[in-house]
């Protein structure tokens, strides 16, 4: 008998905050292009009605989820929580996607065929040839790739577009990554995934992809985001680099913010 393909019963996991007005259209989008794909919407209570739009979906198709959060508890532990559900319920293959509209919905079938090809994640990438950002301001654009740059040389991946929120896991992976142990948030949780699976020498392609400005609803991203993900790297590279030194094992030493002690993370990390 031959083994399930990644493709043959994924899950997307949509995070949503204020997305109202995207949503549906996203939503029908996805339904189209992936027939076999469960959706689970995770909404953190949006003041805007999102999940009420969700759930009047959601009755009238059964491939749409809708998990309500209390209130906005932040990207990295909505897709722990997805991630985890779509697990537990056998999902073969997790996708993560943006609901704005950025990320084209048809492009999930490349994804998907990245890992029936053999991949264990895959990347949709702006930064490989073929990949594009219409629409990106100039400063949007540099604050992205200046990122991805720092990114790569601190943590020595081989990854164009580390920070992408396009991209599609095997569960074998996510299970070796150890969910419940990543505690980044925003453009820090999309490094973070990357160096763990780097760090387990998974297999990561980087499918090139169109990424569109939104053109409903303000966009989360800050300079602040980038520069607290900019710090968790520089944490981490340290780290990494002092356990090779000791010639410890390159096994992945979080360091949790609420720690407040970046030294303290460093020196576990050495000592672990």
């Amino acid at each position: 008998m031959s083994a399930t393909k990644p493709s043959s019963m994924p899950w997307v996991v949509i995070p949503t905050f204020n997305e109202a007005p995207n949503i549906a259209q996203a939503i029908s989008r996805i339904v189209q292009a992936v027939p076999a794909a469960k959706i689970l919407v995770i909404d953190d209570s949006s003041p805007d009605g999102t999940a009420d739009v969700v759930k009047s979906i959601a009755t009238l198709e059964d491939r749409v989820e809708l998990l309500l959060r209390p209130k906005k508890s932040g990207l990295g532990s909505a897709y722990r929580a997805g991630f985890t559900e779509g697990i537990h319920r056998g999902a073969t293959a997790l996708v993560e996607m943006d609901a704005d509209l950025s990320h084209e919905p048809e492009a999930i079938i490349e994804l998907l065929g990245a890992l029936d090809a053999g991949a264990d994640l895959a990347i949709g990438s702006r930064y490989v040839p073929g990949g594009t950002s219409p629409g990106l301001t100039p400063s949007r654009l540099a604050l992205s790739k200046g990122g991805n740059t720092y990114a790569r040389l601190v943590l020595g991946l081989g990854v164009k577009d580390a920070t992408s929120g396009f991209r599609a896991f095997r569960p074998s992976l996510l299970n070796a990554i150890e969910l419940e142990s990543v505690s980044a948030d925003g453009y820090g949780f999309q490094i973070e995934m990357v160096f763990r699976a780097a760090l387990r020498k998974a297999v990561i392609t980087e499918v090139p992809i169109v990424f569109n400005q939104r053109t409903e609803g303000v966009s989360k991203m800050s300079s602040d985001i980038v520069k607290e993900a900019m710090a968790l790297c520089t944490i981490w590279g340290f780290q990494h680099r002092l356990r090779q030194l000791a010639g410890k094992s390159s096994d992945f030493v979080p360091f949790h913010k609420s720690d407040g002690n970046p030294l303290g993370a460093i020196r576990e990390a050495y000592r672990a």
